[in-house]
């Protein structure tokens, strides 16, 4: 099967991006109780995903929330004047990035007012956007995001799919981290198919003794939980896939897991295809998410999903998809 072409820059490339600009903006103070006339529920919708996910670019925001990009970044303009986000373009080595997107001071109040804590509770700084943009880890988590949003932007196109549950690598380890720290858990829905799965996103920048490492936690997670989620590795080139896939099969074989592997060579706009291929002696064909279900018939969702009395509007999951976008757009 001919493998897509890579990416220059972003999700998917090899290169992480060392250095950004920030858009200026009006130095005015945003009036928080004003907003109220403003901010529609997409938009408080947004600032929950920023605060969940860390960072989303304009193209990922008008995939998931807008019937076009220059709609999309109409409204992210005005909100960014507003304060309710802010923004930087990271400098790439060959063309220019997107718009990158975080919560920003006014947004931020506003969830703090909604959930009735303060800024500090909120785990807000004024060095939010800085940290994100010159954070090691930004083309790893832009990664995550893409592939994550794609699979949830789905079911604007098609209804019988979709992305109903998307947990961030912090909501996880809130839930699960002292079994497991997975990028993300999600379930993929097709018809009466469902494919419970967690993420682990592979940059190549981590030994193979340490990705097989975390295969004994998946393992402990399944028998403590009685419940059992699949495990997709992506990576970003098929010879990391290939070498994956040679360290992992005997492990994977013993622990009893249900691992599909997949690479940035197929997966790169349509990760719900045929391009993921399960764990197996001598096995390499690729096949869908929806086939992925079939194919493993005790996959169960992970436990600890159900809202807690410890829970807050904050901590429980934020739906991938806005509420009506197309009436808002």
């Amino acid at each position: 099967m001919p493998a897509l072409p890579r990416p220059a820059v972003g999700p998917g490339s090899r290169y992480t991006a060392r250095a950004s600009t920030t858009r200026p903006r009006p130095a005015r103070h945003t009036d928080v109780a004003a907003l109220t006339r403003t901010l529609t529920s997409r938009d408080l919708w947004l600032a929950r995903m920023l605060h969940e996910h860390r960072v989303l670019t304009t193209h990922q925001i008008a995939n998931l929330a807008y019937t076009s990009p220059r709609s999309a970044q109409r409204r992210l303009r005005t909100l960014h004047q507003h304060a309710v986000l802010d923004s930087f373009r990271p400098l790439t080595q060959t063309g220019s990035a997107p718009e990158h997107y975080t919560l920003g001071p006014a947004g931020a109040a506003v969830l703090a007012a909604h959930t009735g804590c303060d800024l500090a509770d909120l785990g807000w700084r004024p060095s939010h956007t800085g940290r994100i943009a010159y954070s090691p880890s930004l083309g790893h988590d832009l990664g995550v995001n893409e592939l994550l949003t794609h699979l949830a932007a789905h079911r604007r196109t098609a209804p019988a799919t979709g992305l109903p549950l998307w947990l961030s690598e912090r909501s996880c380890a809130r839930r699960w981290g002292d079994i497991v720290r997975p990028d993300a858990y999600a379930h993929w829905h097709d018809g009466n198919q469902l494919l419970p799965f967690f993420l682990e996103y592979d940059t190549g920048s981590q030994p193979l003794p340490r990705v097989e490492a975390k295969l004994t936690g998946y393992a402990t997670f399944a028998n403590a939980t009685s419940t059992r989620p699949a495990l997709l590795i992506h990576t970003r080139t098929a010879s990391r896939d290939q070498a994956l896939r040679h360290r992992l099969a005997a492990p994977a074989r013993e622990l009893g897991l249900y691992i599909a592997t997949s690479s940035a060579d197929f997966t790169t706009s349509t990760p719900w295809g045929p391009w993921w291929s399960p764990l197996g002696p001598g096995d390499t064909r690729r096949t869908t998410l929806t086939c992925l279900a079939t194919h493993w018939s005790r996959l169960a969702p992970a436990s600890d999903l159900e809202p807690t009395d410890a829970d807050t509007a904050l901590t429980l999951p934020v739906p991938p998809l806005p509420p009506a976008p197309e009436a808002e757009a």
